[in-house]
């Protein structure tokens, strides 16, 4: 047995919650390793949807413990309310169930405010960030400056904290003509929402420690996507944490050696939420089908994506740097009743060929993508579960992409529902 990192390979949205959920089934622990509240995971349990943007995905699984690492930035209250709200739809989450790092740090009020203040004066240069403040608490954590979950259980010294943390967002305020922040007032906000969250406080690496030498089965659950890499994404239109497989390790304490197969989770077509670089969109009837066919609406935002075609460059790419070992295809039942079905195949900068997507956001503006067409099916592959059941035209779209980004498919997703899923190989076997 090994342990799974599970991450997205393109730029979010790719169905990794559902995935999460059906390797759940087979893993003991689940660990968020990375990012906030901005992402969102749906996941179809028989006839209950449930939507989770903090919580790991393995939280509505009995008997399986799930973790928040010490990678991801945690908004206190809406962590409160997504355990109320999952709690209402009859999945008990108690500390037995759920384990919050204690050196996770913590989303401020203040930090939501900046964020928004930022994006709205930003105008045409706007990121498309969700305004949740995640890259202001990320901030404060490089800056030293940020509360931590184990501040709470500290509430004599904090607001010594507080002084120190407003000396730098106050200044803000005031450049940016906002009004400045009561310490008292966050204070005592953050005193009010400690009990909430200190019962499931503990040292994230130290239990992960503990899990991995009882022979336990952990998977690592990566949020937003590998394009969205602070470091390897399209920058600057990316998230402000590494999304990476890498970050698995040092998002929860654990060990490089601790990680072991990593799944990239990919859509059978491309999508992307906000500004930023999309070789391959269709701004076109082609992309309003695979938007309307797909429900391409996110669940945190419920900002509508932007569509495109495959996008085997990116992919490729992806797996190079996100060190990935195999995919879960998803959605492929969108592509269903297509005539035909363009795949990315390589890029054209300036008039040349390249094989990758450069880092400068100039260049990224002028790619052009290079398309191979593959013939479409008219069969529907919606809940198929095993090779038998798709369409001989689908078999071969999913073996091209394997040539295409070198590397195969471990999974197959055709339907939002658990059960739909072919498996081809086992992670957790490798």
């Amino acid at each position: 047995m090994t342990n799974v990192v599970v991450v997205g390979s393109q730029w979010g949205d790719e169905g990794k919650g559902k995935i999460v959920d059906w390797l759940s089934e087979r893993a003991d622990v689940v660990v968020r390793f990375q990012g906030g509240h901005n992402a969102g995971h749906t996941l179809v349990v028989a006839d209950t949807t449930y939507k989770l943007s903090l919580l790991p995905s393995g939280i509505v699984r009995p008997g399986k413990l799930s973790v928040i690492g010490n990678g991801v930035v945690v908004d206190p209250w809406a962590l409160r309310d997504e355990i109320a709200q999952l709690t209402g739809q009859g999945v008990p989450i108690t500390p037995d169930t759920l384990r919050v790092a204690d050196n996770a740090t913590l989303i401020l009020p203040l930090h939501r405010e900046l964020d928004a203040f930022r994006e709205d004066a930003a105008g045409a240069g706007k990121i498309g960030t969700t305004k949740r403040g995640i890259g202001p608490a990320y901030e404060d954590k490089a800056g030293r400056r940020a509360i931590r979950v184990c501040d709470l259980a500290e509430p004599d010294r904090l607001a010594e904290k507080i002084d120190r943390l407003l000396v730098h967002h106050n200044a803000l305020r005031r450049g940016l003509g906002r009004p400045e922040i009561d310490a008292g007032v966050l204070e005592a906000d953050l005193k009010d929402i400690a009990g909430s969250i200190l019962p499931f406080a503990c040292s994230g690496w130290s239990l992960l420690d503990q899990v991995r030498k009882a022979g336990k089965r952990i998977l690592f659950e990566g949020a937003q996507g590998a394009l969205l890499d602070i470091d390897h994404g399209t920058y600057p239109f990316v998230t402000s944490s590494n999304t990476v497989a890498a970050q698995a390790a040092t998002g929860s304490g654990s060990s490089p050696a601790a990680l072991g197969y990593v799944l990239g989770i990919t859509k059978a077509y491309t999508t992307r939420v906000g500004s930023g670089p999309f070789p391959t969109e269709q701004d076109n009837e082609t992309g309003r089908t695979l938007g309307e066919r797909g429900r391409e609406f996110g669940t945190v935002t419920g900002r509508q994506r932007r569509c495109g075609w495959f996008d085997a460059v990116l992919v490729r790419q992806t797996i190079r740097t996100a060190g990935i070992d195999g995919i879960a295809l998803t959605k492929l039942d969108v592509l269903d009743g297509f005539d035909e079905i363009k795949v990315c195949v390589e890029y054209r900068l300036d008039g040349k060929s390249i094989d990758h997507l450069p880092a400068a956001s100039d260049a990224q503006a002028r790619v052009e993508a290079v398309y191979e067409t593959l013939e479409g099916w008219t069969e529907s592959t919606e809940g198929a579960r095993s090779w038998a059941d798709l369409p001989a035209k689908a078999v071969k779209y999913v073996r091209r992409i394997e040539e295409l980004i070198g590397a195969p498919v471990a999974l197959l997703s055709t339907s939002p529902r658990r059960e739909d899923t072919v498996l081809v190989h086992d992670p957790f076997q490798d």
